[in-house]
């Protein structure tokens, strides 16, 4: 049975796509059949940071509609093997998205052996986020260490606890996991930014993993390369003990403290 996991938040811009691209090839490279879909139907861009945007023939959609079949649109990963990505449409509107076509391509995906299905949900409440939350088994609310971010994300625990398909069914609670992207040390420590002790004191949801602020994001999206695969990067270090998290295993947190300055950074007042 495939594991669903949503990766949502109530704000934009705080690292969703990003953060679903690398926990889905962190998946994959620990030899999980993992897919990563995109629910952001008119925008379209988990097929750019993950560098195959040229080979998109058939999306979501058209798998819905029954004009592809998933074995079509589904586009596998060339470096990491068990990792497929299934885009988005760019050209219809978000009400092609309907509960039973997205429940039936959920289910194609057991049906197909995979083990994982990581769903990158839009910002927000709208249909494309709310269907990639109602099918879920676990839940991966992104968020910045900003009282909006945080405040949004709160939303988003509500709607997860109370619309999903579980919650209807009277099951097993959806898994909920916090994940706090653009974190900086250094702004803490100068009251500018929420510790991650404030996120969870306000959130109460298990931490899953602190992505620090780092120009590694950025290349590696630019590059159309998950970032999770800079291994010598510090947002890749995250997210590979993110994913480790995921999985049940323990590391220790990292990045979450400001670098002390040496000798001559303190005499020049650096």
């Amino acid at each position: 049975m495939a594991r669903i996991i949503v990766v949502t938040s109530g704000k934009g811009g705080v690292g969703k796509t990003t953060s679903s691209a690398a926990i889905s090839t962190g998946l994959a490279q620990r030899g999980y059949k993992t897919a990563v879909v995109d629910f952001d139907v008119g925008l379209r861009n988990l097929d750019l940071i993950m560098g195959v945007e040229r080979r998109v023939v058939y999306d979501f959609v058209n798998v819905i509609n029954d004009e592809a079949k998933l074995g079509q649109a589904l586009i596998r990963d060339k470096r990491v093997e068990n990792l497929y990505v299934l885009p988005a449409s760019q050209t219809r509107d978000k009400d092609a998205l309907t509960q039973e076509g997205v429940g039936k391509v959920l289910g194609q995906f057991a049906e197909d052996g995979f083990d994982y299905v990581i769903c990158d949900s839009p910002a927000g409440i709208e249909r494309g986020a709310q269907l990639a939350m109602y099918f879920a088994d676990e839940a991966i609310v992104v968020s910045n260490p900003e009282v909006s971010s945080v405040r949004d994300s709160d939303r988003m625990l509500g709607i997860l606890s109370s619309k999903s398909r579980r919650a209807e069914q009277d099951d097993e609670p959806i898994r909920e996991h916090l994940l706090i992207t653009r974190y900086q040390p250094e702004r803490v420590d100068l009251g500018e930014m929420l510790s991650v002790e404030d996120v969870l004191e306000i959130l109460s949801v298990p931490l899953l993993g602190v992505i620090p602020e780092s120009e590694a994001v950025l290349q590696a999206s630019n590059a159309g390369v998950p970032v999770i695969m800079e291994s010598g990067s510090d947002a890749g270090q995250a997210y590979d003990d993110a994913v480790a998290r995921l999985l049940g295993e323990e590391r220790e947190l990292r990045f979450v403290d400001a670098r002390k300055k040496g000798f001559f950074s303190r005499l020049l007042g650096k």
